[in-house]
């Protein structure tokens, strides 16, 4: 996923970033509103980590004017604020969901996978596509009992073509979902990993499908 994290403390949004990106997530990792501001007017996020008190202001009034604005990205709130009355202004703000500092990092990207899968219309972890048996939550995908083994890129691959079934995204949308601002992309980087997801799912060319000049689908 391309991930928002909008957090000022430097320690806690390395390791926040860190973490997630090794488990194949691109984050664009910044401290203040305006770059918050300054990211979402160029990049789609699929999920944005939102502290609340920021050196330029309020993670809430932000969120306030995203919701405003129509943007129906989910939000998670990182925060230190562990009032009821802070929830409940989070929360009512558009806020998807809400995590008070210090949390375990498990725990994040638990929240941020429940998060994903009620923003994708499924709720269930638990997938089937043919032969194959994919468990969201756990990055585990099941061949009649025998465990495929994705690298981190193939899998976030996947996970974008899985969360949008049938419908085409082009190879541009597939890029922003792996690659955060500054990272250098080959231009065959797609296609190579389509490549691997099918050979090694055992999936050809009619379920994870070329859309030619368009991109790619997968077809359920």
């Amino acid at each position: 996923m391309r991930i928002l994290l909008i957090e000022d403390t430097q320690g806690l949004g390395e390791v926040i970033r860190d973490q997630l990106t090794d488990e194949a997530h691109a984050v664009d990792w910044g401290q203040t509103i305006a770059y918050a501001d300054s990211c979402l007017r160029s990049t789609i996020y699929d999920l944005i980590l939102l502290d609340i008190m920021l050196p330029d202001g309020n993670g809430v009034d932000l969120l306030h004017k995203l919701r405003r604005k129509g943007v129906v990205t989910p939000v998670i709130i990182l925060t230190a604020k562990d009032q009821i009355s802070d929830r409940i202004k989070g929360l009512n703000a558009g806020a998807d969901d809400y995590l008070v500092k210090p949390f375990d990092l498990t725990e994040l990207t638990a929240r941020i996978a429940a998060v994903t899968r009620r923003y994708t219309g499924n709720p269930n972890p638990q997938l089937q596509l043919g032969p194959l048996t994919i468990d969201l939550s756990k990055h585990l995908i099941m061949n009649n009992g025998t465990a495929i083994n994705l690298s981190a890129r193939e899998w976030s691959l996947f996970e974008a073509l899985m969360h949008r079934p049938n419908t085409v995204l082009s190879k541009a949308q597939l890029e922003n979902h792996l690659y955060a601002f500054g990272a250098e992309i080959e231009s065959n980087t797609i296609e190579v990993y389509i490549s691997r997801l099918r050979k090694k799912l055992g999936l050809g060319a009619e379920c994870i499908e070329t859309v030619r000049g368009l991109g790619y689908r997968l077809k359920t």
